[in-house]
Order: C-alpha cells, then sequence, then structure tokens
C-alpha cells in the first residue's frame, strides 16, 4: 500500500523539523500509542494498541530515522509485531519545504502486513492505512500548531485555566504546546 499527501503547518520548518524527533509529540500523535521511548538518533520504541477490522492487537514495535536532512527531509522506518495478529511494517519519506510564514510538509508512506491482518483484504487494509496515516498527521499538525479556529471558546478557556491568566481581545493567537515550549 502506498499514500501521498502533505500538510500546510502553520510554523517555521524548524519548528516542525523539532516536533518530528520529540517522542513526546509522536506519542500524541499516533493513534493508539500508549508509550513511546527513544531518540532519533537510537530510534524510538512504541507500544500501540489498534483494531483493524475484527483484529484488535498490542504492536510492539521500533522506529528508526535515517536520512536526516536537516530541516529539509528525513526518513521514518517501522516495524510492529502484533503477535498472533500478524505484524505490519513500512516507512515514510517526510519532506518539509517553507511556505510563506509556515511549512509544507509533504510524505509518501509505504506499508506492509502479515499474518492475520493480511487475510483481511486490501481494501481493509489500504483503508486502515490511509486513515491511520490522516490521523497521525493531522494531531501532528495540531499539536505544533494549536488549537483551530473552529474551537476558539474552547481553546481560550483552556489556556485561560492554563496560565490562570484572563484573556483579552487584543491578545495574539494562542500557540500550539509545542511552538510554546520552542519559542
Amino acid at each position: 500500500m502506498q499514500l501521498t499527501d502533505s500538510r500546510e503547518i502553520a510554523a517555521a520548518p524548524e519548528i516542525v523539523w523539532a516536533a518530528i524527533l520529540d517522542p513526546d509529540v509522536l506519542k500524541q500523535c499516533v493513534p493508539g500509542c500508549q508509550e513511546m521511548t527513544g531518540s532519533p538518533e537510537e530510534g524510538f520504541e512504541a507500544k500501540v494498541v489498534q483494531k483493524v477490522g475484527p483484529v484488535k492487537a498490542t504492536f510492539k514495535g521500533t522506529v528508526s530515522l535515517s536520512e536526516m536532512n536537516r530541516p529539509e527531509s528525513l526518513t521514518l522506518t517501522g516495524e510492529g509485531k502484533g503477535g498472533a495478529a500478524g505484524f505490519a511494517k513500512g516507512g515514510a519519506d517526510v519532506r518539509l519545504e517553507p511556505k510563506g510564514e509556515g511549512t509544507l510538509l509533504s510524505y509518501d508512506v509505504e506499508a506492509k502486513v502479515g499474518g492475520k491482518l493480511a487475510q483481511l483484504g486490501s481494501r481493509i487494509i489500504d483503508g486502515f492505512a490511509k486513515k491511520m496515516a490522516d490521523q497521525f498527521f493531522d494531531n501532528f499538525k495540531a499539536a505544533v500548531e494549536g488549537p483551530s479556529e473552529a474551537e476558539p471558546a474552547a481553546a481560550e478557556a483552556d489556556a485561560g485555566a492554563e496560565t490562570g491568566a484572563a484573556t483579552g481581545e487584543g491578545e495574539a493567537p494562542k500557540k500550539g504546546w509545542f511552538k510554546r515550549i520552542v519559542s
């Protein structure tokens, strides 16, 4: 299964690059991720629980980063084993390009499955893989940018509660939690 797509992220390429190397951001972005440890240099280990069609499994796996060309591109390669459910492995070539004041994140994903998962059929697997990739990159965009314009009341309430400060009309837009850390 192969998938190609892109996302515009309202943050500089350096901020997006730092976020994609942060295990806490990755844990937050991977759907079903329960644990994520490691570093970009040595790779990451993860535990992910997912249900694909009728098969629910806990996958334990590794993700390694290679071909890192800061802050322009990198390759993520992962492999997970889900016991009797089978295995999943694949990779993503990620490219970051400045676009206006933000970044265009483009990716090419290739995934393979085996075991019981492979018996489900390519339609279910392809749909699931696309959904997982879309969720990951949507979550990643939200983690870097912060809340979207569609949820300003909730964002203001959360930001006010988080900082203990009153919100005012003349304030700048709220930054995502990762952007606040690196700014």
